[in-house]
Formats: C-alpha cells, sequence, structure tokens
C-alpha cells in the first residue's frame, strides 16, 4: 500500500465536509479519496469496473411471494 499526504485545496474541503456530514455514519477522509481515485481511474480505463455482485437463483424457489418483504419474519420463524 502506497502512502501520501496530500494538500487539500479550499474550494473542495467544504463539499468533503458536507458530504461526509450526509452520510448516516462518517466515513473516514482516507476512504472518501480512495472512492474518488476508484471512480476517476475506473472512468477513464485505467482501472477495471468492479465485478458485479452475483447470486446464482436456486433452481426452484420456496414457492412463497412475500419473503422479500416479510424477511425478517420468515428468519425468525426458522
Amino acid at each position: 500500500m502506497k502512502r501520501a499526504t496530500i494538500t487539500v485545496p479550499d474550494d473542495l474541503e467544504a463539499p468533503i465536509e458536507a458530504f461526509s456530514r450526509d452520510q448516516d455514519i462518517a466515513p473516514p477522509f482516507t476512504s472518501i479519496v480512495q472512492a474518488a481515485l476508484r471512480e476517476y481511474l475506473t472512468a477513464r480505463g485505467y482501472l477495471a469496473p468492479p465485478e458485479p455482485f452475483g447470486l446464482t437463483p436456486a433452481a426452484r424457489g420456496s414457492g412463497l411471494t412475500t419473503i422479500s418483504v416479510e424477511h425478517d419474519r420468515y428468519f425468525a420463524e426458522e
């Protein structure tokens, strides 16, 4: 992992702080910078986009139609 010290210009400081404040849990500054770099480099073709989160559906479903809405109740019953 490469470490870096960066200087954030005044015109970016307030938007970064506002973004952090608007999150349910304020992310560390490092995470914000890393996410911004990933998005920037991906958009310019220097970084492969992340693999989509893939789920393989079951061959046969449960037959229940309310699982996605009432999943907590179904887990509690098990």
